[in-house]
Formats: C-alpha cells, structure tokens, sequence
C-alpha cells in the first residue's frame, strides 16, 4: 500500500509516515497541494492520501477538487486530515470529494480508525 501525505506541517507529514509505516506503507509527502499534484503525475500512485486544508500555493480543498474532477485518480482514497473543525467545513470537504474527515490534534488510534472505515487497512 501507498500514502501520499500533503501538509505544510513537516513534523505532521512525519507522525502521519510514522503511523502509516507501521502500517505497512510506503509514504511520500509533499508540502501543498501544487507540489502533490506533480507527485500524482509519477507512478505509481498512492492507494490514500491524507491531505491538510489549510497550505499555501494550493490549499486541501482545492486539491481535492483537482484529483476529482481527473479521472486517472479515481481509485484513490481522501482523508481530509486537518484543524478546521466547523461542521460547514466538514461537509464541504466531504462533498468536494473527500472520503473521510480528521480533526487535528488527533490521536494514532483515531487516524487508523479513520483509514479502517474507508477501506484501506483491516
């Protein structure tokens, strides 16, 4: 399995590889949205990616409104990892294309949790 982490947080996009490691996945991170894009354009591609709402050049929302709206990404599972917690925000998200929803500061348990309710760990 593949992560793709996207954070303007480096010590988040480390505790989120951590976690993801001991899990049994490969990670790579990027720092904003602009940046993951150009990742997704190499194979292979992730199976998740835990993306941050709030980045410059091109913020969470955006980018999940990007890899939604191409077809080549379809497969690829959204977690929405982030410190925005308005219910508004939320479904925003959700309706953009996410798959699930992370509030930070968060707990390891709650992000397998999370990855266990979309399907990509057991």
């Amino acid at each position: 399995m593949r992560a793709l982490i996207v954070d303007d947080s480096r010590p988040i996009r480390r505790i989120e590889a951590d976690i993801l490691k001991e899990l049994g996945f490969e990670t790579d991170d990027a720092a904003d949205g602009r940046a993951a894009l150009a990742r997704l354009e190499l194979a292979p591609l992730p199976d998740v990616v835990l993306v941050d709402w709030n980045m410059p050049e091109m913020d969470g929302l955006e980018f999940i409104r990007a890899i939604r709206s191409d077809d080549r990404y379809a497969g690829i599972t959204v977690l929405m990892v982030t410190t925005e917690t308005e219910t508004d925000q939320m479904l925003r998200a959700l309706s953009s294309g996410a798959d699930e929803y992370l509030m930070k500061p968060f707990q390891k348990e709650s992000l397998i949790e999370k990855l266990r309710l979309v399907g990509v760990v057991n």
